[in-house]
């Protein structure tokens, strides 16, 4: 099993640290045991070959960084809502430019858009709610 190193620590309601970090997939991550659902990433579902490959990039990515969430208050099911980063790179922005997910325009008022790469809006379905 892949250990990954983090600094604990709560700055306030809406940022945390990792002390501990889990990849549940390539747009969830659970930190200090709170899940994140990186605002505005669009990932493939771990039913697909697509899905299992993105959390694999996603472990090996985060392996050995320090991470940090800003929270934005929201919820969807059992997340919360936030931008990560990860050595200061924002995670979401790192994962849609190595071609694992699409931009979530909905809930990322396009920020990330410019990252997709050819090959992942060829061959990944973009969610209907994005």
């Amino acid at each position: 099993m892949l250990r990954l190193a983090f600094i604990i620590c709560f700055f306030s309601a809406s940022s945390l640290s990792a002390g501990s970090l889990k990849v549940r997939d390539a747009d969830t991550i659970v930190v200090n045991g709170t899940p994140v659902r990186l605002q505005g990433v669009d990932a493939p579902e771990l039913g697909s070959v697509a899905g299992r490959d993105a959390k694999r990039w996603m472990v090996m990515f985060l392996n050995g960084k320090t991470v940090e969430c800003q929270l934005n208050g929201e919820r969807t099911y059992d997340r919360y809502v936030g931008v990560c980063y990860a050595d200061g790179q924002d995670v979401g922005a790192a994962v849609i430019s190595a071609g694992h997910a699409l931009d979530c325009a909905r809930y990322s008022g396009g920020r990330y858009r410019h990252l997709e790469t050819s090959a992942a809006k060829s061959r990944l379905r973009r969610a209907k709610y994005c």
